[in-house]
């Protein structure tokens, strides 16, 4: 039985549509807790599988060639180094030391699921991702390693089963850490009051003054990096040219960010992630049901250990070298979720002096996830030898 809406034009409509409710909804309860990427998925599943879409169709592989490069380098324009180098020491330990958290974590128990879940050793590289910058890491990695969309489906939803509650809790750290004298005991390293409170940030999240200008560049930029890494990537052999492709619009994506023209450009990461989002639709549409709960289980699971595995080392290491615990808190929050979330969470602890440090912090995070979430991936692979 054909679908209700079968041809590419009105596929196109229904995406298009989707992913203007998953963005509006956020202003919601239940669909901001899910996210927009999540939102998105499950109404190209609930869609799919109710026969109103196909579960397949030649367009859907055509935007996944081009959405997530284009959302990768879109994304990366807000990368700058410049402010990266000025980080404290501290900030910056916090940040490799959890990314060090996350990779070995990942390659642990990506060793004991690689053979018990289909595509285990990929969903090891794409948790790599998404816990070092957030769930636009976990995509590019997926369509890097080419994941199937029930793999990449079933990956996103883990993450958000068990990142959520994990980021609630670190929402409400401060709050509690401030009125807890047995963990100041513990942990005695931290800013005072005076230091936290100063300074100015501007309102995050504010709405922003966008051209038609700024626009019609990012996309030229984007298409033109995603046409230049792909043609760079036919150099390498067969097997890793996907891999080769993400990392070299990685590389292309960070070295154009520094410069002064594309920072003046506005918007990126709110254009980057509405084409993440077209992509994450089809992964959606591609989702059977039965398919999809047969695995779900040991994904969970997989990602339950990886975190929990890689907030218990952290914090060890952390203390270890005696860091600040604010910076604690900000560095996972920017390697769980991404440097925006983490600035709110500065914000509402009104840390306003560290504000703009948990976005660079997060940039740093996001940075690594790309090369470090294919590596692990890969050595993984050779390790089991799948």
């Amino acid at each position: 039985m054909n679908a209700l809406f079968s041809s590419e034009g009105s596929i196109l409509a229904v995406m298009f549509i989707m992913v203007g409710i998953g963005l509006y909804s956020q202003q919601y309860k239940i669909p901001k807790l899910l996210g927009p990427a999540l939102t998105v998925i499950i109404m190209g599943i609930i869609l799919s599988n109710l026969n109103i879409v196909p579960g397949d169709s030649p367009i859907y592989s055509y935007i996944g060639l081009y959405a997530i490069p284009v959302s990768m380098t879109l994304m990366l324009m807000n990368v700058d180094l410049k402010a990266m180098l000025k980080l404290s020491r501290e900030p910056i330990t916090a940040v490799i030391l959890a990314v060090f958290s996350v990779s070995l974590m990942a390659l642990i128990f990506g060793l004991v699921f690689a053979t018990k879940i289909n595509e285990g050793w990929k969903i090891a590289g794409m948790f790599v991702g998404t816990y070092t910058g957030g769930s636009a890491n976990l995509t590019a990695i997926a369509t890097g390693l080419e994941a199937s969309r029930d793999t990449i489906a079933a990956a996103n939803a883990a993450d958000y089963v068990v990142g959520i509650p994990v980021l609630i809790l670190f929402f409400a750290a401060p709050a509690i850490i401030k009125n807890s004298k047995t963990f100041k005991k513990i942990w005695p390293y931290h800013f005072s009051d005076e230091e936290l409170t100063e300074g100015n940030e501007d309102i995050l999240m504010a709405s922003k003054e966008w051209s038609i200008r700024d626009i019609a560049v990012m996309l030229a930029i984007g298409f033109l990096v995603a046409e230049v890494a792909t043609r760079l990537s036919g150099l390498f052999p067969a097997q890793i040219q996907s891999a080769a492709r993400i990392i070299l619009i990685t590389t292309i994506g960070i070295t154009i960010a520094q410069l002064r023209f594309i920072k003046n450009l506005k918007g990126s990461l709110d254009l980057g992630l509405y084409f993440s989002l077209l992509f994450l639709g089809t992964v959606g549409f591609s989702v059977n049901l039965k398919h999809f709960f047969g695995s779900a289980f040991y994904i969970t699971l997989f990602c339950f250990c990886v975190i929990m595995g890689c907030l218990i080392l952290h914090l060890a290491l952390c203390r270890l070298f005696k860091l600040k615990y604010e910076y604690v808190v900000l560095s996972i929050v920017a390697a769980v979720a991404d440097g925006t979330t983490a600035s709110l969470v500065a914000a509402s602890a009104n840390w306003k002096s560290i504000v703009s440090i948990a976005i660079v912090m997060g940039a740093l995070c996001s940075c690594l996830g790309n090369y470090l979430g294919v590596s692990v991936a890969y050595l993984i692979k050779g390790i089991v030898g799948i």
